[in-house]
């Protein structure tokens, strides 16, 4: 059995064919079906290789009495924001400014009717977290807030509405304090580790393209300092090319596993902007600089492109080990074992003070994810360690906290 998603064109959406929520694509006719039972809209966004999305799909959507729950009380749409990015724009900045600027993927929203959002978060998880209630929890907040309180639930969205739309024209209309931003871009730099903030550590491209063009040598150290760490760090493959999609820890030493390709083609033009704005004389810079802007191309041409000749738009940070279970990373993950495989005989042993195991691996394991075969002794599984699934055709890391407005209030 099998519901509408089957015939979507996004292999994110195919990938919720299976379960037993009526889902619905972002359509006119999804939003008709909802005013005509008069109910809310229970919207998810996702991507294909957004590992939090997937947990939050096998944790919840999988359920038989999830879905029912959520087949009675609302009309249930799927979107895929690498489709439909107008879509996912319009209810991140929403679930925003309902959540004290915290966001991510998946993204949770309940809408009215004519799609105008008066609760939104991010993941849920089955069971009630400190701080985090659980994903039925909520749907039974929302059915019963829709039932007992609607006109209050109206009114929040109208506001909501009313007062992005207002923040939109006043940004369009105010002009860039530049001072201001410079000053706030100073504080939150880390001194010790670069970047900004503190973990998780994203890489923010556009943002040291700008203090790169801005060129004073405040914004330049702030600027070289970051790229620097990132291109030492364990957020960039030091082995096969590219930058995962963002760092778990201050110091850039432990990554999310996902690979962007918009990261990575922002990334490419920051890391050849910084080496144009490097003395000439700082040859070990330039050196790294250069070194990492080349291992992003050869990645790109290696990996990211597919049999057809188009760009695929990230690869998934989860993969099968060599027993075909699934883990977050394991694809990027070196044992002994493999380090003397690549290597040569007792590297590991003789360098890091391990053992390997003597028992040999078999030589074929079906994946429990595609169900596909990865033979282990072929060039190909030689060199990625994994099986096909791991290239999805298009995450997000851990579920940011969640603290979405309560029924019938507005921010």
């Amino acid at each position: 059995m099998v519901n509408r998603l089957s015939e979507s064109s996004s292999d994110y959406l195919r990938q919720h064919a299976h379960q037993g929520v009526d889902w619905w694509e972002w359509s006119p006719e999804a939003r008709a079906e909802a005013v005509a039972r008069d109910v809310p809209i229970l919207l998810s966004i996702g991507y294909a290789s957004c590992h939090w999305c997937h947990v939050m799909s096998h944790e919840s959507f999988d359920n038989p009495e999830v879905a029912a729950y959520i087949n009675e009380h609302f009309v249930p749409i799927k979107v895929d924001r690498q489709q439909l990015p107008d879509v996912d724009a319009v209810f991140m900045t929403a679930t925003q400014a309902m959540n004290n600027g915290n966001g991510g993927w998946p993204m949770t929203a309940f809408l009215t009717p004519e799609a105008k959002p008066f609760f939104t978060g991010t993941y849920f998880p089955p069971e009630p977290q400190p701080g985090m209630p659980s994903f039925m929890q909520v749907l039974g907040a929302m059915a019963d807030g829709w039932h007992s309180r609607r006109d209050k639930l109206r009114g929040s969205a109208d506001y909501i509405v009313a007062t992005l739309a207002a923040q939109d024209d006043a940004a369009s209309e105010a002009a860039p304090d530049l001072r201001n931003a410079v000053d706030e871009v100073e504080k939150q730099f880390d001194l010790i580790h670069g970047g900004f903030g503190t973990a998780p550590k994203f890489p923010a491209p556009t943002l040291l393209d700008a203090l790169l063009v801005k060129g004073d040598p405040k914004s330049l150290e702030i600027a070289q300092r970051t790229l620097e760490s990132m291109a030492r760090g364990g957020i960039y493959d030091q082995v096969g090319g590219g930058f995962h999609r963002y760092a778990v820890d201050p110091g850039w030493v432990v990554p999310h596993f996902e690979k962007m390709l918009y990261d990575n083609a922002l990334l490419l033009g920051t890391y050849v902007r910084g080496w144009r704005r490097t003395a000439d004389h700082d040859e070990g810079l330039r050196a790294l600089y250069e070194r990492t802007a080349y291992g992003i191309v050869e990645w790109l041409e290696r990996e990211m492109v597919s049999e057809e000749g188009a760009f695929i738009s990230g690869l998934d940070a989860d993969s099968c080990d060599i027993r075909g279970a699934v883990h977050e990373g394991i694809f990027y993950l070196w044992n002994p074992e493999l380090l003397d495989d690549a290597l040569g005989p007792n590297w590991a042993t003789g360098l890091l003070r391990c053992s390997t195991s003597p028992a040999a691996a078999p030589s074929r394991t079906d994946c429990r994810r595609c169900n596909c075969a990865a033979d282990r002794t072929s060039p190909s599984w030689r060199r990625s360690r994994a099986c096909c699934c791991r290239s999805a055709p298009t995450g997000s890391g851990p579920p940011p906290t969640t603290s979405s407005s309560p029924p019938g209030t507005a921010g």
